[in-house]
């Protein structure tokens, strides 16, 4: 089902505009046209974009399009106009992964994963908005602005790759380049309606990338349809595809953690389980023995703060006032601790993801929501359980892809995941058990 954009080029996504640059239904600057208009009409009250390398993508869209004339694409992301998190190095934009501290800089080649995604012919069209330092699950940045929610002016698009998803849910771009650590693609893809896809730790390259904590930090894809994710993720270098069939047969298991679930999302979670029972999957109820999902949440926090202090304790002392209170807080308890402080939080993390991998081990693929509650406002307190479905795997090294349920009464998307230790497991399990939204009633075309 594709997303009811009035634009057949937008409802397209990433791998149906390959069909329509091959059947000269659409051409590549016909698609940088189309993505170009809807951010000029829609990208100021939704602040995701923050640079736009317009002269650039013209270029390489006039240059995929003759390419397509010739019959000699070279692939089919040639000509698809992406977005890129601006932690991620794009040559010639700004690179300051929401850091007031780092506005100025700017990114003197791409990144390995921008790299990849050129070569396969991909249009860059400009970076887009993130919370600060990537570190936060609501995208509302003070140095940069707030990204809003595509579904509601004033409610969070989910962070930290808010920008990226808002711009992809709104139909700004094709899909989208974000990081997770602890959720960051997958809070937001279910805030926004939308696939959200981290691979296995470490399989994809963070070179180019401002990191957060790279004992947790990955890529991630964020795209309005299944395929999209699956065809980001073989230009980035992934060859596996298995079969609907194939996953159907492997071992499912279903993970709540006992959690409080948002009603919405506990009835969406039960139909997600109902379409998992009508496909004929069986899946076993997890339980993690020992497992605190409050004690795990504040280990795998102080593990980021205490890596975000090594990354960033330069420019705090450098410019203080280049951070926020907030992150400066975070920054500077990590400060105090004692020696040996940090080393022992990577223990016991260490320990978690053990236990954790011992309990998955004997499941090919995990289903559990992605977040309790839906997408909420700016000035609503952040619950503090919102990312302890997605943590599980940045601790524990699965992929782990975020899927569309539908919408809960008042309208508001709400999204499940599926773990796999096998990324394109994870992706084909959310393509059979997805429910596509139709585009953001605010941002139709």
């Amino acid at each position: 089902m594709s997303a009811a954009f009035a634009n057949p080029i937008v409802a397209a996504g990433v791998v149906r505009l390959a069909a329509l640059f091959a059947t000269r239904a659409a051409s590549p600057t016909q698609a940088l046209d189309a993505y170009l208009e809807r951010i000029d009409q829609f990208n100021p009250g939704l602040n995701a974009f923050l640079a736009i390398d317009a002269d650039r993508a013209r270029r390489d869209a006039e240059a995929s399009a003759g390419r397509w004339a010739n019959q000699t694409p070279r692939s089919p992301l040639d000509g698809v106009p992406l977005a890129v998190k601006a932690n991620i190095a794009v040559e010639g934009l700004p690179w300051h992964a929401g850091l007031a501290a780092l506005r100025g800089q700017v990114a003197d080649r791409d990144a390995d994963c921008v790299a990849r995604l050129r070569a396969a012919g991909a249009v860059i069209l400009g970076v887009v908005n993130l919370h600060e330092a990537a570190l936060g699950a609501t995208n509302d940045n003070r140095a940069f602005g707030r990204c809003h929610n595509p579904y509601g002016q004033g409610l969070t698009p989910g962070g930290s790759s808010g920008g990226s998803a808002a711009a992809v849910a709104a139909g700004l771009c094709a899909a989208a380049l974000g990081t997770d650590t602890l959720g960051s693609v997958r809070i937001p893809a279910a805030f926004c309606g939308l696939f959200g896809h981290k691979p296995a730790h470490g399989w994809a390259s963070m070179e180019g990338i401002i990191p957060l904590a790279p004992r947790l930090d990955d890529l991630g894809l964020l795209t309005r349809h299944a395929d999209d994710a699956a065809g980001l993720a073989r230009a980035l270098g992934a060859d596996q595809r298995p079969t609907d069939a194939a996953t159907l047969s492997l071992r499912w298991g279903v993970l709540d953690l006992g959690a409080a679930l948002e009603p919405g999302v506990a009835a969406a979670f039960a139909q997600a389980k109902a379409a998992a029972g009508d496909l004929g999957v069986t899946l076993a109820p997890i339980t993690l023995n020992g497992w605190d999902p409050v004690a795990v949440r504040r280990l795998s926090l102080m593990a980021v703060e205490f890596e975000a202090l090594a990354e960033h304790a330069a420019n705090l002392d450098r410019d203080p006032a280049g951070f926020s209170p907030e992150l400066t807080a975070m920054l500077r308890w990590a400060q105090r601790q004692p020696a040996g402080r940090a080393a022992a939080v990577q223990q016991d993390l260490s320990e978690a993801a053990r236990a954790l991998r011992a309990a998955l081990d004997a499941y090919d693929v995990v289903l559990t929501p992605a977040t309790p509650v839906p997408a909420f406002a700016f000035d609503t307190p952040e619950p503090a359980a919102l990312a302890d479905f997605t943590l599980l795997a940045n601790v524990s090294g699965w992929a782990a892809t975020a899927f569309p349920l539908g919408l809960t009464q008042s309208g508001l998307p709400v999204g499940a995941q599926v773990l796999s230790p096998d990324a394109s497991v994870a992706l084909v399990a959310a393509k059979l058990l997805a429910r596509p939204l139709a585009a953001p009633p605010v941002f139709r075309s």
